[in-house]
């Protein structure tokens, strides 16, 4: 069995084959697998001290690539662990010499859900960090005017307290793949010793199969797709459900599903008029290959966000001046405005009056992205699916219909018997309290709705005996109760303990969620007092800080405590995890 070349002499060849000739082939195959995937005395990786991967996360990517960061840092002999900006103080940071900052930021410039309090405190506090080497990686989204904004604060604060950047820091739009692979090899190149560690990989992850996910989306059968407006309403939100059969994908209540849309029919056709193309060109699509430019546009690009980047790339492509003067520093303002209201279909009709070529007009968009979904139902009521709520998005602005790429495509296209690309993308962030009897009060006006009707599935279908409280507000009641017959049928099993209901648009004034929080203060305070977990899903320009006020009123209330020592009351619910939002 062994060669006379092997590095084994006579005696210890004659052993070998004793003992092989003795295995069977799933015995040989684990030694095989358990040898390759052992590190020798040479491939060992060498001491590189410890490292700190602190993240801050919306939605979830940072915390994924800071777990893949770790994960890569033992490989290469770190010590290396990962901590969530909520679960640490900024005078922790004194205490690791080395140290990565994954950071997303929010809307246009706002700190992640779960870094609000520690990117405060860390803005504000006087650190020393003389002894600490860094380097951040920011994600963002370049359809907002502060891009990145909080990661390059953190990269400048970090400076300022007299820590060392060792690696530029990488600021990611949307699809964030290849800048952060960039980033992570660089910045860990740069806290390695100066012998580096070979990386391995263990022998039973190269067979595995790809899973399904953000890299290879499960082609997800709709299995039904229902308006649930009433006829007469100002609204139209849909109610999709999606098979998961065979894709083995699950997910827990308050977790998202991630769509992968295709732009408009409709869409395509208007950036193809305005650029002066047919929409037969070929293409180059990085990642992709050769693709027509009309299949290019309908799958692979954003070509409806009208953002600053954009506009870059069309008066690189189109020599305006206009657009050039646009663009200026002290044109910030006449910008914004621009910006408001028009899509990319419009700065191509004022700016590239003359059309573009197809490698130009390629040029300006950024890749499509996936759009994240609050899931609407627990897996133990509905196996082997997934539900959605959503709102189709559609308004008139200068003069031109438009309309949300998602949305529209899942209440337009995702028809029965029709496949929608997707993946689950977990939520750590808002979870159910790990004990059954905890009571939760959950406020989700509009489609806030969705994971607490996932919620209410999963308590019920485990029998759950904690008592559940639901806000739930929209514009009328007669068409605008979302999923009704099923709440009335949870309160008339006693799953569903109160519901209280607000709709605006059904008395002469306006009567919102947080109005009937205040009128149920005293209660809800008890609810507090008792342990209850609070909850907030939806709008988030709005509905959600008038929310929060509204708690901080309560408890400031029916608490007896002034205003400080009541925000430090809800402050603590939130490091206890028992206040946490997904707003959006």
């Amino acid at each position: 069995m062994l060669p006379d070349s092997s590095p084994f002499s006579l005696d210890q060849r004659k052993a070998l084959e004793s003992l092989l000739t003795g295995f069977d082939a799933l015995q040989r195959g684990w030694l095989s697998g358990f040898l390759a995937a052992a590190p020798t005395a040479a491939s060992a990786p060498v001491a590189a001290g410890k490292l700190t991967v602190l993240y801050g996360t919306e939605s979830g990517n940072s915390e994924q690539l800071a777990d893949r960061a770790v994960k890569e840092a033992k490989k290469r002999g770190f010590k290396a662990v990962m901590k969530n900006m909520s679960d640490i103080s900024p005078a922790d940071l004194a205490k690791t010499d080395k140290l990565l900052v994954i950071v997303s930021t929010w809307g246009d410039g706002e700190a992640p859900e779960t870094a609000i309090s520690f990117h405060k405190a860390f803005m504000e506090q006087d650190v020393k960090l003389d002894g600490v080497k860094f380097s951040v990686c920011s994600l963002g989204d370049t359809s907002y005017e502060k891009f990145c904004e909080i990661g390059k604060q953190f990269d400048s604060r970090l400076e300022i307290l007299g820590a060392t950047r060792v690696a530029p820091r990488a600021d990611c739009d949307v699809d964030y793949e290849d800048t952060y692979t960039e980033w992570f090899a660089s910045a860990i190149t740069a806290l390695s010793p100066t012998v580096a560690a070979p990386v391995y990989v263990a022998a039973d992850s190269v067979a595995a199969t790809e899973e399904f996910g953000k890299k290879n989306p499960f082609p997800s059968e709709v299995l039904d797709n229902l308006l649930l407006n009433g006829e007469g309403s100002a609204k139209e939100t849909v109610h999709v459900e999606l098979s998961l059969a065979g894709s083995g994908l699950v997910y827990e209540p308050g977790d998202a599903l991630a769509v992968l849309a295709t732009n408009c029919p409709s869409m395509v056709k208007d950036i193809l008029a305005a650029a002066k193309l047919k929409g037969t060109e070929q293409i180059e699509v990085k990642g992709v290959g050769k693709k027509l430019l009309a299949d290019a546009l309908r799958e692979d690009f954003d070509i409806t966000a009208l953002s600053k980047a954009v506009l870059k790339k069309l008066a690189e492509a189109t020599g305006s001046a206009e657009l050039a003067a646009l663009l200026e520093e002290d044109a910030k303002e006449k910008l914004k405005a621009y910006n408001d209201g028009r899509e990319i279909v419009d700065a191509i009709i004022d700016f590239a009056p003359q059309g573009l070529s197809a490698e130009a007009l390629a040029g300006i968009f950024r890749k499509l992205p996936v759009r994240l979904y609050s899931i609407a139902s627990s897996l133990l009521a509905h196996p082997d699916e997934v539900h959605l709520t959503v709102a189709a998005v559609r308004y008139e602005t200068y003069g031109r219909s438009r309309k949300g790429v998602c949305s529209t495509f899942l209440a337009d296209a995702a028809k029965t018997g029709a496949n929608v690309p997707i993946f689950v993308q977990p939520n750590k962030n808002f979870r159910l309290p790990d004990d059954g009897n905890t009571p939760i009060i959950m406020v989700g006006p509009g489609t806030g709705i969705a994971p607490f009707r996932s919620f209410i599935e999963h308590r019920a279908a485990l029998g759950s005996a904690g008592k559940n409280w639901l806000f739930f507000g929209d514009q009328r009641y007669t068409y605008d109760f979302l999923y009704q017959l099923e709440w009335q049928d949870f309160l008339k099993s006693g799953q569903l303990t109160k519901l209280d209901l607000a709709f605006s648009r059904d008395q002469p004034e306006k009567v919102y969620v947080q109005d009937k929080m205040l009128e149920k203060g005293a209660e809800l305070y008890a609810w507090l007092e008792d342990g209850a977990h609070f909850y907030v899903c939806g709008d988030a320009n709005r509905m959600a800080a008038d929310v929060h006020e509204a708690l901080v009123s309560i408890v400031e209330e029916q608490g007896a405590k002034n205003r400080e020592e009541a925000e430090t009351y809800v402050e603590n619910l939130k490091k206890s995890k028992r206040y946490q939002r997904d707003v959006y």
